[in-house]
C-alpha cells in the first residue's frame, strides 16, 4: 500500500465518527465545495462516500457528468480496473431538487483511482482539497466550535452580512432541534422528514421547497443560503413552532407529526400574511445569492 493510501486510511479512521455538535447525532449527508463547486458526501460503511458525477462535474467543467462517467467506466474497466463496480454505490443523497436519489458514490481511496483516469490539470489540487477536508474533520472532532466557525468564515467570505450570518446559524440550530424531536417521536428520515419539511413550507410560506427553489431561480444550490432576513425569520418561526406543538400535543409517528408540520407552518403562514397585509409587501422574494455577472453584489 502506497504512502498516500495509509495517510488516507489514518485520516478516514479518525474522521468516520463525524458529530453534529448541534444535535448530538451523527451526520449523514453533507456538502463540500471544491474550488466553488459543491461536492455532495454521505457517511457509508463508516467513511466518507463522495458523489462521482459531481467531481466529474468539477475537474473537467463538462455539461454532462452522468455521460463522461459512464464513458470512463468503461476505459477503467480496458485499463484492468475490474473491482470497480464492487468499488461503488448507489447511495442515496440529496439532489437538486431537493429529494434523495441513489447517486454513483465511492470512498477516498476509489476515488483516487478514478481521479489518475480523468485528464484533469485539476487532479493534484483536487487531491490535495480531499486530504484538507479529511483533517478539517479531525480537527472538528477534537474542537467542536471549530465546525461553528468554519460556517460562519465560509458565509463571511461568501460576502454575506453579519446579521444574515446570524440568523441563518440560529436557523441551523432551529432545524436541528426540530429534526431530534422528529426522531424522538419515531419519524423516519427519509423521506418523512421532507414531507414534513414541505407542509411546514407550504403552511408557511404557500410553496414546497422545490417549488420555491424554481421560484428563485435556484438549481442544486441550498435554498435557505438564498433566503433573505424575513424569510429566514419565518422559516425558523414555522420549525420552532412545529417543535412546540409536537412537543405539547406528545405527537407520535408520521402521520401525527404531519398534521403538526401544517399547524406549526400555518402559525407562521399567519404571521407573514399579517406583515404582508400591514406593510403592502411580500415576503417571499425571487432574489438570490447568485454571483452576477456584471454585478456581485449580494442581497442583504
Amino acid at each position: 500500500m502506497s504512502e498516500e493510501k495509509n495517510i488516507w486510511n489514518i485520516i478516514a479512521i479518525r474522521y468516520l465518527f463525524t458529530i453534529d455538535f448541534m444535535t448530538k447525532e451523527i451526520i449523514t449527508t453533507k456538502i463540500a465545495v471544491f474550488q466553488k463547486k459543491e461536492i455532495r458526501k454521505i457517511i457509508y460503511k463508516n467513511e466518507w462516500w463522495f458523489s462521482i458525477v459531481d467531481i466529474i462535474e468539477a475537474l473537467t467543467g463538462t455539461e454532462r457528468p452522468r455521460k463522461y462517467w459512464n464513458d470512463l467506466k468503461k476505459k477503467l474497466i480496458k485499463e484492468g480496473y475490474f473491482q470497480l463496480s464492487e468499488n461503488i454505490g448507489q447511495l442515496k443523497i440529496t439532489a437538486p431538487d431537493g429529494k434523495k436519489r441513489e447517486t454513483d458514490c465511492a470512498n477516498t481511496e476509489t476515488i483516487f483511482r478514478i481521479i489518475q483516469t480523468i485528464p484533469s490539470s485539476k487532479a493534484e489540487p483536487f487531491k490535495r482539497w480531499l486530504a484538507k477536508v479529511g483533517y478539517e474533520r479531525v480537527q472538528e472532532i477534537e474542537d467542536p466550535e471549530l465546525a461553528i466557525k468554519r460556517t460562519r468564515a465560509l458565509y463571511k467570505a461568501k460576502g454575506y452580512s453579519d446579521a444574515w450570518i446570524e440568523k441563518r446559524m440560529r436557523g441551523i440550530e432551529v432545524r436541528a432541534t426540530l429534526t431530534n424531536e422528529w426522531k424522538n417521536r419515531g419519524v423516519k428520515e427519509s423521506p418523512e422528514y421532507s414531507i414534513l419539511t414541505a407542509e411546514i413550507s407550504r403552511a408557511t410560506f404557500g410553496m414546497t421547497p422545490s417549488e420555491y427553489q424554481k421560484f428563485k431561480g435556484l438549481k442544486r444550490e441550498n435554498l435557505r443560503d438564498h433566503m433573505n432576513d424575513l424569510e429566514l425569520i419565518f422559516t425558523m418561526l414555522g420549525e420552532a413552532s412545529t417543535t412546540e406543538i409536537a412537543k405539547n400535543k406528545k405527537a407520535q409517528g408520521f402521520i401525527q407529526n404531519k398534521i403538526v408540520a401544517q399547524e406549526g407552518g400555518s402559525v407562521a403562514g399567519k404571521a407573514r400574511k399579517d406583515l404582508e397585509l400591514k406593510s403592502g409587501k411580500k415576503v417571499s422574494t425571487s432574489k438570490n445569492y447568485l454571483p452576477k455577472k456584471d454585478d456581485d453584489k449580494r442581497l442583504r
